[in-house]
């Protein structure tokens, strides 16, 4: 007899997971590429791997954001002890110098910190050399002021005390505590541009972005700490609406999930290859919902209520590569879990980190999610923790 499921839980499903924002359809040369690694690493800042409990606390947070400002970072998979968030190198200014940034599909600017920072580390636990931004340093840099357009679009309207000279400043707090403040500057910004014949060449641009003269929280940590965060919301504040504004790109981009090395492809502008299905974004929500349709586990369709995945307020379904697990309600939950059992009786449990888990690799198991019966989302490999 399998065994029933614990009440409380989530998934970790391993996949690869190719996300395009609505706004153009996929059909020429993907117009820019970023490489993206893996934040929380094993290995890395913190001994053998990434503790799990840290990471559905970091989930509970994003889940807290998500609802409150609709924070949709790209997040990593893999292993249980092994799993963690994405960041990208970008390059910013002339001469250019590299910075890295966590890639943010919710909140909506880029921003890196600035040379005013006095707190900001500049040795990260991830291996990495961090760079404070000095507009002066840069021949193409400046601030932005006020009174320019892009403030006033950006806060609804001409800031109460906007005067002559004065910068247009910025605050953003998140939902587990950690914050930035600072003011927005202009400068070049560099990437990869895909040619027709599949070669890349140095492409730039002139975007506005933030320079964080003050971090808070985990943001302000050397255990973890990056240069910054690279926003890709659908907001006109973003790089991505920027650059397709300038003529750049089309408004589209795609992230593959590498689930064996971690890390993968962050692309901008149009996808071709692979060719890919697509489907609808649930309209006028601040982040990335779509309709689940139905979850199959090993063939079979799983018997759930028509009304459990239906949109409505605080309930759906949201891509969040940010949110390290998977999280179902109890009622989905239950009934994947009893029918991997059912399948696979001799599943064996390992304590991990004080987590209930369970291993298998390659198909064992299929769990297939369907979008509106168009995209399918595949999941070839099964890790499940549960506490």
């Amino acid at each position: 007899m399998a065994p029933s499921p614990p009440r409380r839980a989530a998934l970790l499903l391993a996949t690869v997971l190719l996300l395009a924002a609505a706004g153009s359809t996929p059909g020429a040369t993907a117009a820019g590429i970023f490489q993206v690694r893996r934040k929380f690493t094993a290995g890395v800042g913190g001994g053998a791997g990434a503790n799990i409990s840290a990471l559905r606390a970091h989930d509970g947070t994003r889940h807290g954001r998500l609802l409150a400002a609709a924070d949709l970072p790209l997040g990593g998979l893999g292993l249980p002890t092994d799993t963690g968030l994405y960041y990208t190198e970008i390059k910013l200014g002339t001469p250019p110098k590299h910075y890295y940034v966590q890639v943010d599909t919710g909140s909506d600017i880029l921003w890196v910190n600035c040379i005013t920072c006095e707190q900001c580390p500049h040795k990260s636990g991830l291996g990495l050399d961090l760079t404070l931004y000095d507009p002066k340093a840069s021949s193409t840099g400046s601030m932005v002021m006020c009174d320019q357009a892009f403030c006033a679009a950006t806060f609804g309207g001409k800031l109460p005390k906007c005067g002559a000279n004065v910068p247009c400043e910025y605050s953003v707090t998140y939902g587990d505590g950690s914050s930035t403040i600072g003011s927005f500057v202009t400068d070049a910004l560099q990437f990869d541009q895909v040619t027709r014949d599949g070669q890349t060449q140095p492409a730039n641009a002139s975007v506005i972005f933030g320079c964080g003269a003050q971090q808070g929280g985990d943001l302000g940590s050397s255990n973890q700490a990056l240069d910054g965060i690279l926003g890709f919301g659908e907001a006109n504040t973003s790089m991505l609406s920027q650059l397709t504004t300038a003529g750049k790109v089309k408004k589209i981009f795609a992230h593959c999930l590498d689930t064996i090395k971690g890390g993968g492809i962050f692309s901008i502008g149009d996808v071709v290859q692979p060719k890919v299905k697509t489907t609808p974004l649930v309209a006028d929500k601040p982040h990335y919902n779509v309709n689940l349709k139905t979850i199959d586990v090993g063939g079979t369709t799983l018997q759930l209520p028509a009304h459990i995945f239906e949109p409505g307020e605080k309930k759906g379904t949201i891509i969040d590569s940010g949110t390290t697990l998977t999280y179902l309600p109890e009622l989905v939950f239950k009934e994947v879990m009893l029918a991997v059992f059912n399948k696979h009786q001799d599943i064996t449990f390992h304590d991990v980190q004080g987590f209930l888990c369970f291993q298998y690799p390659g198909r064992y198991g299929l769990v297939v999610y369907t979008v509106v019966k168009v995209l399918i989302i595949t999941c070839n490999s099964f890790h499940a923790v549960f506490h």
